[in-house]
């Protein structure tokens, strides 16, 4: 008798036969399957069973955990040429070698591994997923995961470390009971491992340092430097008069320092000009043009970029000190020169946050902070 686990107190030959699946089925059974497109395999225990599965057209064979060690049986199974799944539960390193050393010496050419913990169920801590990565690499075969745990989160972890199979038991209803309905899946839940299982698949990718498709809008969210106050030509620019702010359309904050002490080639003045917003509750501003000064840096006189129409603001601690005849202007990528951007007046009364009535471009005399 099984003195602990799920079955304790069973024997263990009674488990067998509650767990096998009824000789006669098995015709039914496959017939439904290719019906249905369901590719079918079984775990045989013994030869007579491999020629049953044999005549019923079997793609392949499961190598059950506890028959790791029946050599001869595996050398049966990689006689017929069908791939075979391994389960490695319960299985030192060098019972999983001689188990794959027999079916390939048996004529096996396509072998899969599945890292199993065979405890009934398995606690998430014993299923040592980093197995995996090191099977295929240490037996030169794809490798899977064999799971009884609780629940779908392990399985999708593994097809993060690598895992192209999953095998998990299933039950129509836990409550019909089975030998293995507490740690079964039902339908539904199956439904969502396949789906986690898929999209951990496409998410594992491969090592990209770029912008991705789905981030490059938000790049133009970032900072770049801009001139806050009105600038006499031959005025130096300091970090009371340029600063890094968003929107992230001219030069690179990483720039400041080449640009700090420079003597401005010509004057630039700051000043906030309206601009009607097309709906208040849409929280809009807009980029309504876009005016340019000589290169701080080369001298040289930049040509004027196309900008979006439009441009939504992002909101950030940042605070800039700005007055009512000011201008923003920003230091272009493109040129390393100082180009002035008009937009519309935030709201003094609104820090930290975009006012729905701002449509004017009346601004009190006074300095005022805003957060941008």
């Amino acid at each position: 008798r099984l003195k602990d686990g799920l079955w304790a107190g069973r024997r263990l030959y009674e488990l067998y036969e509650d767990a096998a699946m009824p000789w006669e089925g098995h015709g039914p059974l496959f017939q439904h399957a290719r019906k249905i497109g369901i590719t079918v395999f079984s775990s045989p225990f013994d030869r007579t069973a491999i020629d049953l599965l044999q005549s019923l057209g079997a793609p392949a064979f499961k190598v059950a955990s506890l028959e790791m060690a029946d050599l001869p049986l595996i050398k049966r199974m990689a006689a017929t040429g069908k791939p075979l799944i391994m389960s490695t539960g319960a299985s030192e390193l060098s019972d999983i070698a001689d188990a794959v050393a027999a079916a390939r010496a048996g004529g096996c050419k396509e072998i899969m591994l599945l890292q199993c913990t065979s405890g009934y169920p398995t606690p998430p801590a014993d299923s040592n997923l980093k197995t995996i990565a090191n099977l295929g690499e240490t037996f030169d075969c794809v490798v899977g995961l064999s799971d009884h745990t609780m629940g779908t989160a392990v399985p999708v972890a593994a097809v993060a470390l690598g895992a192209c199979a999953i095998e998990k038991h299933f039950t129509l209803r836990r409550a019909d009971g089975g030998v293995d309905s507490a740690f079964s899946l039902e339908p539904e839940e199956l439904a969502r491992l396949t789906a986690a299982c898929r999209t951990a698949w496409e998410a594992i990718g491969h090592v990209s340092y770029g912008v991705a498709g789905s981030e490059k809008s938000i790049r133009s969210l970032r900072r770049s430097l801009y001139v806050v106050k009105d600038i006499a030509a031959g005025e130096k620019l300091t970090d009371e008069n340029v600063r890094s702010i968003r929107p992230g359309l001219g030069l690179a904050p990483k720039f400041l320092p080449d640009v700090l002490g420079r003597p401005a080639s010509r004057s630039a003045s700051r000043h906030w000009r309206s601009s009607s917003l097309s709906s208040p509750s849409r929280q809009r501003r807009s980029l309504s043009s876009f005016a340019s000064i000589s290169s701080a840096r080369r001298g040289s006189t930049p040509s004027v970029p196309s900008l979006p129409s439009e441009f939504f603001f992002a909101l950030a601690s940042r605070r800039v000190r700005a007055t009512s005849d000011s201008s923003v202007t920003c230091v272009s990528t493109s040129s390393t020169a100082l180009r002035t951007c008009w937009r519309d007046p935030p709201v003094p009364a609104m820090t930290g946050s975009i006012c729905p009535s701002a449509r004017t471009a009346s601004l009190p005399t006074r300095s005022t902070d805003w957060s941008i």
